[in-house]
């Protein structure tokens, strides 16, 4: 179980990573993927830095807690994982749903799912014990 757990946590992470490295190499091909455009450099440039940011990030935390067995550095992705779908929320709240919504909130609940499980049955600290 471990074994299956984190190898889909270090492949989804490399995933992200390479995602996120689309967004550094070619930010409006990418960006055109989730529905985004740039207006203008300054778009261009937010893409590129915010998006990379995003997936390098979860990506470079998921495949590091995976291949060090670390369910304490699985926490990072999976918050950012539900920040993200609470964002989405939030957006079909105010802005209403369109077709299809739900599908990038299910891959993130998935990612999410797995990131607390895989916490829960990998070595991590408890909360009781942080900052002692």
């Amino acid at each position: 179980m471990r074994l299956v757990l984190t190898a889909l946590i270090f492949a989804s992470g490399l995933f992200f990573i390479l995602f996120g490295l689309g967004f550094l190499l070619q930010p409006v091909e990418t960006a055109a993927t989730l529905g985004l455009a740039a207006a203008n450099p300054l778009g261009s440039a937010t893409l590129r830095a915010d998006l990379l940011s995003f997936f390098g990030v979860a990506g470079i935390c998921m495949m590091w807690g995976a291949w060090k067995r670390s369910g304490d550095i699985l926490l990072v992705p999976a918050i950012m994982m539900g920040l993200a779908i609470i964002g989405r929320l939030v957006s079909a709240a105010t802005d209403g749903a369109f077709v299809g919504f739900y599908r990038p909130i299910l891959v993130e609940a998935a990612i999410f799912i797995l990131l607390m499980v895989a916490r829960n049955l990998l070595p991590h600290h408890r909360v009781q014990d942080v900052g002692e």
